[in-house]
């Protein structure tokens, strides 16, 4: 027996709730109860090592996403070697340990459903955003 009345609504990308910058990059984040949606956009020149590093002080990436690809490219290489491209279409999990960068000259975009999302790419003292 459902208990809790659920919300009614609607939020768009379009609008998003916050819009957060990082190197060649933007993120246009919404939010609804507990689950933050992103539509990340990598520009060309883009990398992860280069335009979040500096930001949050850590080695790698040490997000885990789950994406789903609109347009561009993007190679993830993760710690231990192991690399994949991304391409448009593709839905993928990106454990943490990782760095990236935008292949080509088409800018890279996609949707991370991830749970991390809602604190990516903020400055931080010593985080693992």
């Amino acid at each position: 027996m459902l208990t809790e009345t659920l919300k009614f609504a609607r939020k768009s990308l379009n609008s998003p709730d916050v819009t957060r910058e990082c190197g060649h990059g933007k993120l246009d984040l919404v939010t609804l109860e507990d689950t933050t949606l992103a539509r990340i956009t990598f520009q060309p020149g883009w990398k992860w090592s280069e335009s979040v590093r500096p930001m949050v002080n850590t080695d790698s990436c040490q997000v885990q996403h789950l994406q789903y690809v609109i347009s561009g490219r993007l190679r993830i290489v993760q710690d231990d070697g192991r690399q994949m491209d991304l391409e448009p279409g593709d839905f993928a999990s990106i454990p943490p340990g990782h760095d990236a960068w935008v292949v080509g000259d088409e800018p890279f975009v996609c949707i991370d459903i991830s749970p991390d999302m809602k604190q990516y790419a903020e400055q931080s003292e010593g985080t693992h955003r």
